[in-house]
This record gives C-alpha cells, sequence and structure tokens, in this order.
C-alpha cells in the first residue's frame, strides 16, 4: 500500500519576519525548524532551559545601539539631540557629546525589509566605527581541519545577524560566536560566500515553510539523541514504520525476479528515560486547592494537608467535589498541566488546558480525513483487530484454563476485522469478540478465599455499565473512563483535537478519538489493572457500596485502584516494532504521534500496538 494522498488544501498564514534563531534550525535540521517554527511545536530539555536562563541575563542589560549615522558621525548635534529622552534636561546652547571610539549594546534587534529577516543580537561591539555581532552559544566550538569553528548551524545565524547589520546601515565585516562549555570567542569573516550561503538557507527555510510539506526525518544522525524534540519527532521510529510497510509483498508479473528485503535498521533507544512527573489525584471530598509561589496547596477548610511542587506533576485529576481557584488554574495553565474533572463515581466530564494546542494543520487534515469513508474504515480495522489480539493475549497469559472455542474464535474475529467491509461489520465483530472474552474474565480473578463470602464477591456475568452492576464491572469502567482521560491529554498534546475519530463516530461531549486510540489498551492497562487489584488484594469487597441495583467503589476503594491503575501505567514493555522497552504512560503519547505521522502522509498504515 502506498503511501496515502495527504494534502494541505489551503495556504498557510505565516509571520511577516523570519527569525535569525530559526535560520539556525533550518541549518540544523529542517525537520525541526517545521516543527518549531510551522507546527509551533517545542519541548525543553537541559540545554534549552540553561540557555534560556543564560540569554535572560543578557536581555536583562539591554542596552540601545546608535544609528548608522550616528556611527558614521553625520548627524548634526539637533538631529542627535532629538534622540536623547525627552525627560532630559537640554539646554539650547548644550553639545551632545561624541560618541565613544568602542560601544557594547546588548540585546540589540533589527530586520531586514529585503530578506524578511529578524535578528535579535546579544551582543554588538563596535570599534571605530565597526560592529561585530556576538553570539552566545551554550555549547563548544566545532574542532576543524584548521583549528576552532563555528558549526554550520551558527554560521547561518551569524550570518543572518550580519546580513541585517549591513541592511541598516552599519559597517560589519565578521561576527564572533561565544561558547560558554569552553569559554572561547570563534570569529568568522561576512565574506561573500558566507553570506550567499546565508541568503540561500533562508530562501529555502521561507520556501519549506510555504510549502507545508514536513521534511523526512534524518537517518542514524548524531544530532538526533540531543535534540529536545526528539520524543515528537521519532526520526527512526517514523523510518521502521515505512520500511515496515515496504517490506509487504509485491504483486509480481510475468518473469520478474522477486526483490530482497532491506536489513531490518536498528531503532535507537531515544525515548526509554522514564518521565518523572507523576499525575496527581484529588479524591476527598470538599477539599481546595490553592496556590503559593509553584506549589500547590491542599487545604481542608483552613487546615493544610498537602503541598506539591508544580513542576513534580503532569496533570491533576479532580474527584468530584474538590474546589480550585483562579491562580492554581492559572498557573497549571502556564506550566501546561492538565486539569481533568471527573463526578464521584469516576465519569470524565473534561479537561482544562492552556493554549498550547497550536499545530492546526494536523487537525484541518484530520477533519477531511474522517470524512472519507476508506480511510476512517481502514484505521478502524487495525484498531479492532489490535484490541481483540491484546484480549486474546491477556486469556492466554491470566485464565486457569481458557476454552479453546473462545481463543480460536477470537483468532478468527480478529482475522475478519482486517478485511471488513464497513464500521458497522467492524462493530459487529467487536461485539462477538468482547461477548467471548468477557464470558472468560472471571477465570482470570483469583481473590481470597474471604472474598467469596462477602455479601459483594468478586463475580462476572460479562460486561454492564450504566451503571455497572458488580464491583469488578465498577473497577472497569472507572478505569476505562481513566484510560480515555489520558488519551484525550495525548490527543491534546500531540495537536489532535479528540472529538473527532475514525471509528467510534462524533457524539456530543464524547472524545472519539481518544476512544479509537484506547480500543488496543482497554486489555493492556485497565484490564490488566482490575486483575492485579483483585488478585493482590490491593482492592477487597469491603471497598464497595452497593446503591439500588448499582455497585460503586468507596473513597478508599478510588485511592486503591489509582494506585493499581497507576503502577500498570509505569510499567515497562517492549514495543513491537521499535523492539525498545517504554512506560505504557510514554507509550499511549508515541502511539498518537504516529497516528499523525499517518494523517500527514510519512507513513501510510498506523502500527497498532498489540503484545505476543
Amino acid at each position: 500500500m502506498g503511501a496515502l494522498p495527504i494534502q494541505i488544501e489551503a495556504k498557510r498564514s505565516l509571520p511577516d519576519y523570519l527569525p535569525a534563531r530559526m535560520v539556525n534550525e533550518y541549518a540544523y535540521c529542517p525537520r525541526l525548524y517545521f516543527y518549531e517554527w510551522v507546527e509551533g511545536l517545542f519541548a525543553e530539555s537541559v540545554d534549552t532551559v540553561e540557555g534560556t536562563i543564560q540569554h535572560r541575563r543578557v536581555d536583562a542589560k539591554a542596552t540601545a545601539l546608535p544609528s548608522a549615522e550616528e556611527m558614521e558621525g553625520k548627524t548634526t548635534d539637533d538631529a542627535r539631540r532629538s534622540s536623547v529622552s525627552p525627560q532630559a534636561s537640554v539646554s539650547p546652547q548644550a553639545s551632545v557629546p561624541p560618541l565613544p571610539q568602542s560601544i557594547h549594546s546588548r540585546s540589540v534587534q533589527l530586520s531586514s525589509e529585503r530578506l524578511r529577516v529578524i535578528a535579535k543580537m546579544d551582543l554588538v561591539e563596535v570599534e571605530d566605527g565597526v560592529a561585530t555581532p556576538v553570539d552566545y552559544k551554550h555549547g563548544r566550538p566545532r574542532d576543524g581541519a584548521d583549528g576552532l569553528e563555528l558549526w554550520p548551524a551558527d554560521r547561518a545565524q551569524l550570518g543572518v545577524q550580519g546580513i541585517v547589520l549591513r541592511e541598516n546601515g552599519y559597517r560589519c565585516d565578521e561576527g564572533v560566536a561565544y561558547y560558554r562549555k569552553t569559554g572561547q570567542r570563534v570569529r568568522v569573516v561576512f565574506d561573500a560566500a558566507l553570506i550567499a550561503e546565508t541568503e540561500a538557507l533562508i530562501l529555502g527555510a521561507w520556501g519549506l515553510a510555504e510549502s507545508g510539506e514536513i521534511p523526512a526525518p534524518l537517518m542514524d544522525s548524531p544530532k538526533c539523541p540531543g535534540c529536545s524534540l526528539v520524543g515528537i519527532c521519532l526520526p527512526d521510529e517514523t523510518w521502521r514504520a515505512g520500511a515496515e510497510e515496504a517490506d509487504e509483498p509485491l504483486q509480481l508479473a510475468l518473469f520478474d525476479l522477486p526483490r530482497r528485503k532491506p536489513a531490518k535498521r536498528e531503532v535507537r533507544p531515544m525515548m526509554t528515560p522514564r518521565s518523572e512527573l507523576r499525575p496527581l489525584y484529588l479524591n476527598t471530598q470538599g477539599v481546595k486547592i490553592g496556590k503559593s509561589g509553584a506549589v500547590l496547596q491542599v487545604k481542608d477548610k483552613e487546615k493544610l494537608l498537602q503541598e506539591v511542587r508544580i513542576g513534580e506533576i503532569c496533570q491533576v485529576n479532580l474527584m468530584g467535589n474538590v474546589q480550585i481557584t483562579t491562580q492554581a488554574v492559572q498557573a497549571l495553565c502556564e506550566a501546561e498541566v492538565p486539569i481533568c474533572y471527573f463526578s464521584m463515581g469516576g465519569w470524565f466530564y473534561g479537561i482544562t488546558l492552556g493554549l498550547n494546542t497550536k499545530n492546526v494543520f494536523l487537525r484541518r487534515n484530520q477533519f477531511r480525513l474522517a470524512e472519507q469513508e476508506y480511510f476512517a474504515r481502514t484505521i478502524a480495522r487495525r484498531l479492532v483487530a489490535g484490541k481483540i489480539r491484546n484480549q486474546r493475549t491477556l486469556l492466554q497469559r491470566n485464565h486457569v484454563e481458557p476454552k479453546r472455542e473462545t481463543l480460536s474464535g477470537m483468532k478468527a474475529m480478529a482475522e475478519r476485522a482486517e478485511g471488513a467491509g464497513s464500521l458497522e461489520e467492524l462493530l459487529g465483530l467487536e461485539g462477538n469478540a468482547a461477548r467471548m472474552y468477557f464470558g472468560e474474565f472471571a477465570g482470570m480473578m483469583k481473590p481470597d478465599e474471604e472474598a467469596g463470602t462477602s455479601p459483594l464477591p468478586f463475580e462476572m456475568d460479562g460486561r454492564n455499565r450504566r451503571p455497572p452492576r458488580d464491583p469488578v464491572n465498577a473497577m472497569l469502567s472507572l478505569g476505562y473512563s481513566l484510560l480515555a482521560k489520558d488519551l484525550t491529554v495525548a490527543c491534546y498534546a500531540v495537536g489532535f483535537d479528540p472529538y473527532v475519530g475514525f471509528y467510534h463516530q462524533p457524539r456530543f461531549g464524547r472524545p472519539a478519538l481518544a476512544l479509537d486510540l484506547m480500543e488496543p489498551f482497554r486489555a493492556l492497562i485497565v484490564d490488566s489493572a482490575v486483575l492485579t487489584a483483585v488478585n493482590t488484594g490491593m482492592v477487597t469487597a469491603r471497598d464497595f457500596v452497593r446503591a439500588g441495583g448499582a455497585v460503586a467503589l468507596t473513597a478508599s476503594g478510588r485511592k486503591a485502584f489509582f494506585r493499581a491503575y497507576e503502577m500498570r501505567m509505569d510499567t515497562l514493555v517492549t514495543h513491537p516494532l521499535f523492539e525498545y522497552r517504554v512506560s505504557y504512560r510514554r507509550l499511549l503519547e508515541i502511539q498518537a504521534r504516529l497516528l499523525a505521522r499517518v494523517l500527514e502522509g510519512e507513513i501510510s498504515e498506523y502500527p497498532v500496538f498489540t503484545t505476543r
């Protein structure tokens, strides 16, 4: 199957000026430039944070640069007096003192109308009327054949600064990069070759932005491991997914020789470090969340119950009657930490986010392709087949003695799902597989003996909900609600609209795309967490209450189940396609980004996650 014909139909609206830093990014990696400037995506790393702090110090000492005319001594005293601050007291006879021979101006911003570029220079040194831009760099210089030299991307950024200084009338012969790690200054001459090279890069950057076509990822590049956007770009994953699709057998014409499959390329484990950020669950009714500085404070009336640093959490989950102040909401939005709202029983109501979903172009493709029946059917087939296979795997791993007819029937359902002709047929196949799977679910539970004598034993007669009528279904419903929340967060992080799906059709208030992505993970995350909670005694029969025909978890039961769910989310698993270990929490975002690759035409099929 070839790449899908994904196209951007409308022209992108771009800013008036291209920043010099973006020319640096384009020279370093066009794909990185596209993500940062065209799609507005950014991720922090240790290097970017340190660089921001260093430039903040420079910007705090901003000093004006005299005009080029003043530098050349071409203005009259009257003209120069007019440049003095209007608050200054200047007598008619006063003479403005001459400019010094040596000037250091910091945080200087100039632009070129001809090339539509703008540069904010860390420092401009002026000696005898000649301006020299100095750019502060976090790393170290390049060790070239003739000694220390600038990296190509740094040459490009200084080249832009030289161009804008010259076009604003300044004499400018060379630039300097100051590398902080080694404390060394490296000079570069602004000769004709460098200026031509820089102008070509500027034109190339503008052309790429206007085309709207994302460049292919770098292959086996040493630049990737240190890039802050590597977890968004997924370079090796994109190449591997494309290679797997290219390996599919082709129909050969008569006398054609079969093609040799290319050797599998290894995927470098660049995404495996686990995030130290954790979700915060607030389950106690009546508490209030405020903030003090960068710390959330949880209070019951005036009593302080707990303090949590905002920089240590990835989301805040409010269960039921929990209040949060406007100041806390603003701080969490600024930190891009989502706030998720649930009913007391665990129904996922909604989410509050800051303005961090800038990738409108991905959403345009999403809306357009959701209306294409062939595309929606292709994605839905893979999701349903993956879900059934993962359910079957869970039975094989955990059931005391699974029925052969159940396993063979589910295998047949998965195979038929891959060739289903409509979404309605897929719904039927999914329903039949679910009936067989949940009919065997009780065989995977091994609770304590005393649970069997409880008024609410861990028994299950198929799947039921709204309301759940037994403890197992109560935990499944809560777990699926939590998983829908986590995939809604992942959709927003990537730039999707979580309410427009391909398999689940639009319905008011339902995050259809999050539910699509959730299908293969239901058994692997939620069902597995339920089995762990029951079989290890984390949740017991005493943690449930019955009201009418419904069964619900108590506050202590919810707390215990949250722990079981988060333990499962933190479990490391080997990705079957990329062959490195990653937590389920990180895996959800990886899969969402791979779906984005399909919508943008980089890979032709969604590599659904299945386990063996």
